[in-house]
């Protein structure tokens, strides 16, 4: 295979393979708030506890996430598909479609997700055309009603009913 084939192969790979969806959110320099669908997200740790999530290097917000100091990861409900599309999407003013509030900590908070993860950065990594964000979570929120929102082949949406049938 060339390189074009193997990146059409991986993508349908990843593709095939179910995630988490999140919104992360952060504030540009002056304070304006940013954010991005995103789900690259993951575990690390937890002692202390941390996450990690990576940012595509042709964002424009880069700076704002990569130099910013902290972000919060929102690991979005089931319910939360027009919301998840909003943060998706290029050149609108994703923050005027949604409920949200600034944290104690100085970040933005979305309403409504399943769970919410405030952290400062710890470490910032290149990794090919990507930088890889790990977070100390300093705060964390849980809205124990609902159901987190999955990704897979390339559609969005709540954990089917019948996940839970064969347990």
């Amino acid at each position: 295979m060339d390189k074009a084939e193997k990146q059409a192969v991986f993508k349908e790979v990843m593709g095939n393979y179910p995630t988490g969806v999140t919104v992360v959110t952060g504030v540009t320099e002056d304070g304006t708030p940013v954010g991005l669908t995103v789900n690259s997200f993951a575990s690390v740790s937890l002692d202390p506890l941390m996450v990690l999530w990576s940012i595509d290097h042709g964002v424009s917000t880069i700076k704002a996430f990569t130099e910013g100091g902290k972000f919060a990861v929102h690991v979005l409900a089931g319910d939360q598909k027009d919301l998840c599309m909003t943060f998706a999407t290029k050149g609108v003013d994703r923050f005027s479609q949604c409920k949200w509030e600034m944290s104690e900590n100085g970040l933005p908070i979305i309403e409504g997700a399943f769970g919410v993860f405030e952290c400062e950065t710890f470490k910032a990594v290149e990794a090919g055309d990507h930088t890889v964000l790990i977070g100390n979570v300093k705060d964390i929120q849980i809205d124990k009603s609902k159901d987190p929102m999955l990704y897979h082949r390339r559609a969005f949406g709540p954990i089917p009913a019948e996940f839970y049938t064969d347990k």
